[in-house]
């Protein structure tokens, strides 16, 4: 530990996170005209950049942590940003259209219409509560890594998960979508109803989601999948649970219609893609690093 406190060279998470914001930097840039909040944006980046980098060259009493964790901030700064640029350079345009056709050719059916003959509230509650709680899910993999101090399989998570969900916000930019409970609304026969907190639940992500472009690829089954992937690193009975967690989340994309099939195809092949890339990857950008990853 302290040798990575003391430490002054950029890790693997440090360059991803860069980079991104370098190429954020550049979109909204281009976008400047067309986003009222452009100059504060800019301005969060250049203080978000300048306590890093003073993490990095001036380690202190903070670094440890700071360094170890920062990435959930800033991947989560990334994410609200994401949908203004979105905003501005599609000008209202979406894909959701063209997605839905998609899932309609393959099923003959909109999925999530034809899902309402098995829909039971109790089904419902369940389904709203794991999706709810995603983040929370990627996050708990990183909690019981690093409560373990396997500092050096930690690390390598946070690695993996910051270049999913950046990964993933960039396939929103190509593809913007709302996803089916917006476009396919008058299509649904039978509203979804749950037992006691349903509602609560939806109405909370209706208005923190409601506002972005954030269909695909499905970052619920991209990061999910990676969260499963990734606990075989704590034990197996974990491994077993999330392998169970990752079905229920799947299959809740669709069935309380945040997602089209299509979806969840493109994240579970992005999903699929880091697993076998990502440890190449961190090695390369690791200074003597190991490709960990790939155990």
């Amino acid at each position: 530990m302290d040798s990575l406190l003391t430490g002054r060279s950029l890790w693997a998470v440090d360059k991803v996170i860069l980079a991104y914001f370098a190429f954020s930097t550049a979109l909204l840039l281009v976008c400047w005209s067309s986003i009222d909040s452009a100059p504060r944006i800019l301005a969060s980046h250049a203080v978000l950049l300048g306590v890093l980098i003073y993490e990095i060259k001036r380690p202190n009493v903070t670094s440890w942590l700071f360094r170890n964790w920062y990435a959930v901030i800033y991947v989560g700064f990334c994410y609200r940003e994401m949908a203004l640029i979105i905003t501005a350079l599609w000008r209202g345009k979406d894909r959701d259209l063209w997605l839905a056709n998609l899932d309609y050719r393959i099923w003959h059916a909109n999925p999530t219409v034809w899902l309402e003959r098995i829909y039971n509230p109790a089904l419902t509650e369940y389904l709203q509560l794991i999706y709810t709680f995603f983040v929370p899910g990627v996050l708990l993999v990183a909690f019981l890594l690093w409560r373990k101090r396997n500092y050096t399989e930690f690390q390598y998570y946070a690695f993996l998960i910051a270049l999913g969900f950046l990964a993933s916000y960039i396939g929103y930019l190509i593809v913007p979508a709302r996803g089916p409970r917006f476009v396919l609304k008058a299509l649904q026969h039978t509203p979804l109803q749950g037992l006691w907190a349903f509602r609560n639940m939806q109405n909370a992500l209706d208005t923190l989601e409601s506002a972005h472009y954030d269909c695909f690829p499905s970052g619920h089954t991209e990061l999910t999948i990676l969260a499963w992937w990734s606990s075989r690193l704590v034990s197996k009975w974990v491994f077993k649970v999330y392998f169970a967690y990752t079905l229920s989340i799947i299959f809740a994309t669709v069935y309380l219609r945040y997602h089209y099939t299509v979806d969840l195809l493109a994240g579970a092949l992005l999903a699929t893609a880091l697993i076998v890339t990502a440890p190449k990857l961190y090695k390369y950008l690791s200074k003597g690093g190991l490709a960990i990853g790939g155990r």
